[in-house]
């Protein structure tokens, strides 16, 4: 693991599992908030939440990303970080390309996670992904949005446009985990917002049909891309009730 990444660390008690957050591609350690510690204290499991290269006050990002980041985390990063915190049995805690990062991992990995619960997963690229993304960038170009991303990151720009930049390049158009989704093992808890503005139930329904491990799923009404902050009290109760169900 670089020494240098931004982690906060709750402790499990004897014999709990831990529950790593892996934020989504803008998001940050301190973008989660207190919902982490929220969670950790409703299951008595313990909690690891970092940033990854690039995002908030982990190493600033120095060149271009690749269509292969995710994958770079979830295959080096994640197994890395995980043997620095002896970690052995956990459960991930996904966001948006956090959530696809958690798949990898699984798939990669099918009998090292105990569950996975996962927020507005992408499995694909839909053209409602790639449309909402451009729409961002002239936001962040002539809004407050790069004002209110700078406090939760080192460098905002490098932040946003190394995010931005690879999903909206012709070669991400192809990009594609359903091959990890089919050798994932864990039961799933899956979420997403009827009004997510970058993704649809269709990778949802691909997650379940994919699957061969069960998945539960909760499609959320007034709902957008970040369900633990659109509707917190729902989505942090019904985590803390599975998780509690599936560890008990």
């Amino acid at each position: 693991m670089d020494p240098q990444l931004e982690v906060i660390s709750i402790a499990a008690p004897r014999g709990r599992p831990t529950l790593v957050f892996l934020h989504e591609g803008l998001g940050s350690a301190g973008l989660w908030k207190d919902f982490p510690a929220a969670v950790a204290q409703r299951t008595t499991c313990g909690a690891l939440v970092y940033s990854r290269y690039g995002n908030g006050f982990s190493p600033i990002l120095k060149e271009p990303r690749e269509p292969s980041y995710m994958h770079d985390e979830a295959l080096r990063v994640l197994p890395t970080l995980l043997a620095e915190f002896e970690i052995e049995d956990p459960i991930l805690v996904g966001h948006s390309d956090g959530a696809s990062i958690a798949l990898i991992y699984a798939g990669e990995h099918p009998n090292a996670v105990r569950a996975l619960v996962l927020e507005a997963p992408h499995l694909f690229v839909e053209e409602l992904s790639v449309h909402s993304i451009a729409a961002i960038k002239h936001e962040y170009e002539t809004t407050d949005l790069r004002a209110r991303m700078m406090p939760y990151h080192a460098d905002a720009d490098r932040t946003f446009y190394g995010w931005n930049d690879v999903w909206l390049a012709p070669a991400f158009a192809d990009w594609n985990i359903e091959s990890y989704v089919a050798r994932v093992r864990a039961p799933v808890f899956a979420i997403q917002g009827l009004d997510d503005e970058y993704g649809t139930p269709a990778q949802l329904e691909s997650l379940a049909r994919r699957a061969p491990a069960p998945v539960d799923r909760l499609l959320l009404a007034r709902c957008g891309h970040a369900p633990h902050s659109d509707r917190r009290a729902l989505v942090e109760s019904a985590i803390a009730a599975w998780v509690t169900c599936i560890t008990s």
